[in-house]
């Protein structure tokens, strides 16, 4: 049977692909050059431990008497589980605001290093996770990871149950809370395994909006948990333990119903040559900028919020307000399809260009508006930003597959097609690990603009001027020389 290679390179990162973005679709037609296969195949073997043998989702009769529902089936446990990834990996993010109603006395550098500490580990964790579905199989792994999730779920509610637990001990437990981040890569590798490349992109995208969706139901969900059910108080172990059935239905619902491909394959080769192309580590930059400025300030709005604004220190009205910080990561999300499909209409960098532009002005207007101390506009200017960021998600992605088919050094010395997007699926899976050390960066920064100076504000600064620099970058390298570069609607 032959493997779709393509779908090998794919794991670990098509994982930001969105059902509707363009660079699915780009992906998803360069990775079949030939056309869908109609020979009879050869019949799926069901082997014990869930295993399946003879899969191949390109063949029609295969995947239209069998594999579709299979598919599905996997498909959705795959979302539910990744879904619990993201609500885990945001989870410190929300409850930090409420330790000092729960007598925890944390300096606030020490409050964000426990927002950012997830993020890093997270980030670093989609790397090795991407390869963990070729070594035990999706389905094994889907129960390993999500059962990996009550450690940090079980983990909050010990340490947030007594003031007395010390910052370090904290510091770990919020560490381990980047299991959730890791969960993105492996679940979007699994699922790549198990469709046509025809249908791929969509596949892929109701996954990953799955996931993200956590995101935003753990900031909308956690606040009212924790205080209005909590007759008046602050019941913050419930922050974690409320998911564990959740987790543990996860775990079931994999080893019960989803299933391991034998045919699935690693690429550690293609991701060692993307390593080695210039255009990766541009992209990646870039990727900060968006993904990361979407990951990172998710995590942050909560704080912002109660910083800013502490009149909602109150429980009542400010579970309200804290509560609405689920809509930035929520816009954010929905952003992202329509940024890949505008930069398929527009061209990619200049998308990008128009949404570092766009993300600039906004923390500008955000800034400068800040006087007024008005959490309405404050709220919805972040909103703005979120969404901005959403699009350019979308138009960064899409210009990925499309640098690696025409410019990268493997294209210019006129190796296939195949083995570009190899390259370019390799480096999707990259830059998205990279990308999401924003998600560290952003609370960091904007702690050691808080240490120096008693503001955020010299950070946001900050903030503008790398936008600045980032839309410089994409304007010089895939705008500016575009035509010289043959890299044309890029």
């Amino acid at each position: 049977m032959t493997v779709d290679r393509t779908a090998d390179a794919g794991t670990g990162n098509s994982v930001d692909l969105d059902a509707s973005s363009p660079e699915s679709a780009a992906a998803s037609a360069s990775a079949q050059p030939g056309t869908t296969r109609t020979a009879t195949a050869p019949a799926l073997e069901f082997r014990p431990g869930r295993w399946i043998a003879n899969w191949d989702a390109e063949n029609k009769e295969q995947w239209e008497t069998a594999g579709r529902s299979i598919a599905r089936r996997n498909l959705n446990w795959s979302i539910f589980a990744e879904f619990l990834g993201f609500v885990v990996w945001q989870l410190w993010s929300i409850v930090v605001v409420q330790l000092p109603a729960a007598g925890f006395t944390f300096t606030t550098s020490e409050i964000f290093w426990l927002i950012s500490m997830p993020s890093l580990v997270g980030a670093t964790l989609r790397i090795p996770y991407t390869f963990m579905v070729p070594r035990f199989g999706g389905r094994n792994w889907t129960i390993v990871s999500a059962l990996l999730l009550l450690i940090p779920s079980i983990g909050l509610a010990m340490c947030v149950s007594n003031p007395e637990t010390p910052f370090g001990v904290m510091l770990l437990v919020a560490a381990l809370a980047g299991f959730g981040g890791g969960n993105f890569a492996s679940s979007m590798a699994n699922i790549t395994f198990f469709y046509p490349a025809r249908e791929k992109g969509w596949a892929l995208g109701l996954n990953a909006a799955g996931g993200n969706l956590g995101a935003a139901v753990a900031q909308l969900a956690v606040p009212i948990v924790i205080t209005l059910l909590a007759a008046g108080t602050v019941n913050l172990p419930m922050a974690g333990l409320m998911w564990v059935p959740f987790i543990l239905l996860a775990a079931f619902g994999a080893y019960k119903y989803m299933n391991n491909l034998t045919s699935a394959k690693g690429d550690v080769a293609g991701s060692v040559a993307a390593l080695k192309e210039p255009h990766l580590w541009v992209m990646a930059f870039l990727y900060i900028g968006t993904f990361g400025s979407f990951i990172g300030f998710a995590g942050v709005f909560p704080k912002l919020i109660k910083d800013y604004f502490p009149e909602f220190s109150t429980i009542g009205v400010g579970t309200v307000a804290l509560s609405l910080a689920f809509l930035g990561p929520l816009v954010g999300s929905l952003a992202r399809p329509y940024g890949g499909r505008m930069a398929d209409r527009m061209g990619g960098a200049r998308m990008t260009v128009s949404a570092f532009a766009s993300m600039a002005v906004i923390t500008l207007t955000m800034i400068w508006t800040l006087p007024l101390k008005n959490f309405w506009l404050f709220l919805v200017l972040f909103l703005m930003l979120f969404t901005a960021s959403g699009f350019g998600n979308g138009a960064t992605y899409r210009m990925i597959p499309v640098i690696f088919a025409t410019n990268s050094r493997a294209a210019r010395s006129g190796a296939s097609s195949v083995a570009t997007q190899r390259l370019a699926s390799s480096a999707l899976g990259l830059i998205s690990a990279i990308g999401a050390y924003g998600g560290f960066l952003i609370p960091q920064v904007l702690n050691a603009s808080n240490t120096a100076s008693g503001s955020y504000t010299p950070a946001f600064y900050g903030f503008v001027g790398a936008y600045a620099l980032m839309l410089v970058v994409c304007w010089a390298s895939y705008i500016r020389n575009a035509n010289r570069n043959a890299m044309g609607h890029v």
